[in-house]
Protein backbone atom coordinates (compact mmCIF):
# COMPACT_ATOMS: atom_id res chain seq x y z
CA UNK A 1 0.00 0.00 0.00
CA UNK A 2 1.16 3.98 -0.86
CA UNK A 3 1.74 5.96 2.35
CA UNK A 4 -1.78 7.64 1.73
CA UNK A 5 -4.05 4.52 0.93
CA UNK A 6 -2.66 3.78 4.67
CA UNK A 7 -3.37 7.07 6.08
CA UNK A 8 -6.68 6.94 4.35
CA UNK A 9 -7.76 3.10 5.71
CA UNK A 10 -5.71 4.03 9.31
CA UNK A 11 -8.12 7.62 9.47
CA UNK A 12 -4.82 9.96 9.60
CA UNK A 13 -2.54 11.95 7.82
CA UNK A 14 0.30 10.97 5.42
CA UNK A 15 2.29 13.33 8.22
CA UNK A 16 1.53 10.61 11.17
CA UNK A 17 1.98 7.55 9.06
CA UNK A 18 5.86 9.23 8.71
CA UNK A 19 5.64 10.08 12.02
CA UNK A 20 4.89 6.77 13.39
CA UNK A 21 7.56 5.02 11.20
CA UNK A 22 10.30 7.44 12.88
CA UNK A 23 8.83 6.80 15.96
CA UNK A 24 8.93 3.25 15.78
CA UNK A 25 5.37 2.39 15.65
CA UNK A 26 5.49 1.19 12.55
CA UNK A 27 8.35 -0.82 11.04
CA UNK A 28 10.72 0.61 8.35
CA UNK A 29 8.74 0.82 4.52
CA UNK A 30 10.22 -0.62 1.84
CA UNK A 31 11.09 1.31 -1.00
CA UNK A 32 10.09 0.91 -4.81
CA UNK A 33 12.86 2.11 -6.80
CA UNK A 34 11.48 5.83 -7.17
CA UNK A 35 11.86 6.06 -3.49
CA UNK A 36 8.20 5.71 -2.33
CA UNK A 37 6.95 3.91 0.51
CA UNK A 38 5.37 1.09 -0.11
CA UNK A 39 3.75 -0.82 3.61
CA UNK A 40 1.82 -3.80 3.81
CA UNK A 41 -1.32 -3.62 4.42
CA UNK A 42 -1.38 -4.92 8.24
CA UNK A 43 0.36 -1.31 8.56
CA UNK A 44 -3.43 0.62 8.72
CA UNK A 45 -4.58 -1.91 11.81
CA UNK A 46 -1.30 -1.17 13.63
CA UNK A 47 -1.76 2.44 13.17
CA UNK A 48 -5.01 2.23 14.34
CA UNK A 49 -4.39 -0.14 16.97
CA UNK A 50 -1.47 2.21 18.75
CA UNK A 51 -4.27 5.10 18.15
CA UNK A 52 -6.15 3.29 20.48
CA UNK A 53 -3.87 2.83 22.77
CA UNK A 54 -3.38 6.35 23.22
CA UNK A 55 -6.93 6.99 23.71
CA UNK A 56 -6.72 4.84 26.73
CA UNK A 57 -3.49 7.21 27.97
CA UNK A 58 -0.51 5.62 26.92
CA UNK A 59 2.65 7.38 25.94
CA UNK A 60 3.68 7.05 22.54
CA UNK A 61 6.60 5.49 24.26
CA UNK A 62 4.36 2.91 25.81
CA UNK A 63 2.52 2.63 22.68
CA UNK A 64 5.76 1.52 20.86
CA UNK A 65 6.86 -1.22 23.76
CA UNK A 66 3.87 -2.65 24.20
CA UNK A 67 3.37 -3.18 20.33
CA UNK A 68 6.80 -4.33 20.39
CA UNK A 69 6.07 -6.45 23.16
CA UNK A 70 2.93 -8.27 20.84
CA UNK A 71 5.52 -8.35 18.29
CA UNK A 72 7.43 -11.06 20.03
CA UNK A 73 4.42 -13.63 20.49
CA UNK A 74 5.30 -13.45 24.26
CA UNK A 75 2.64 -10.92 25.04
CA UNK A 76 -0.66 -12.26 26.49
CA UNK A 77 -3.42 -10.37 28.87
CA UNK A 78 -1.57 -11.46 31.83
CA UNK A 79 2.38 -10.44 31.16
CA UNK A 80 1.17 -6.79 29.47
CA UNK A 81 -1.56 -5.93 32.31
CA UNK A 82 1.03 -3.84 33.98
CA UNK A 83 1.34 -1.52 31.44
CA UNK A 84 -2.26 -0.39 31.90
CA UNK A 85 -2.20 -0.70 35.52
CA UNK A 86 0.84 1.88 35.25
CA UNK A 87 -1.49 4.24 32.80
CA UNK A 88 -4.13 4.14 35.14
CA UNK A 89 -2.19 5.17 38.11
CA UNK A 90 -0.46 8.24 35.55
CA UNK A 91 -3.95 9.16 35.34
CA UNK A 92 -5.49 8.97 38.88
CA UNK A 93 -2.55 10.92 39.88
CA UNK A 94 -3.43 13.74 37.10
CA UNK A 95 -6.72 13.58 38.01
CA UNK A 96 -5.72 14.58 41.50
CA UNK A 97 -3.41 17.38 40.12
CA UNK A 98 -5.95 18.71 38.22
CA UNK A 99 -8.88 18.68 41.89
CA UNK A 100 -5.68 20.20 44.02
CA UNK A 101 -5.88 23.15 40.63
CA UNK A 102 -9.01 23.20 40.52
CA UNK A 103 -9.42 24.12 44.29
CA UNK A 104 -6.93 26.43 44.21
CA UNK A 105 -9.12 27.90 41.25
CA UNK A 106 -12.14 28.62 42.73
CA UNK A 107 -11.08 29.37 46.19
CA UNK A 108 -9.17 32.14 44.58
CA UNK A 109 -12.71 32.96 42.14
CA UNK A 110 -14.49 33.02 45.54
CA UNK A 111 -12.04 35.86 47.10
CA UNK A 112 -12.09 37.90 43.90
CA UNK A 113 -16.10 37.90 44.14
CA UNK A 114 -15.74 38.87 47.50
CA UNK A 115 -13.58 41.97 46.99
CA UNK A 116 -10.27 40.30 47.73
CA UNK A 117 -8.54 39.66 44.15
CA UNK A 118 -5.26 37.38 44.75
CA UNK A 119 -4.45 37.99 41.44
CA UNK A 120 -2.96 41.71 41.74
CA UNK A 121 -2.56 41.16 45.69
CA UNK A 122 -4.35 44.06 46.63
CA UNK A 123 -8.65 44.47 47.11
CA UNK A 124 -10.65 45.79 44.73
Amino acid sequence: MKIGEVAGAAGVSVDTVRFYERRGVLPPAQRRPSGYRVFPPSAADRIRSAKALQELGFTLDEVVAALQAHDTGDATCATERWRLEAVVARLDERIEQLRRVRRNAADCLADCRAGCCRLVGEPR
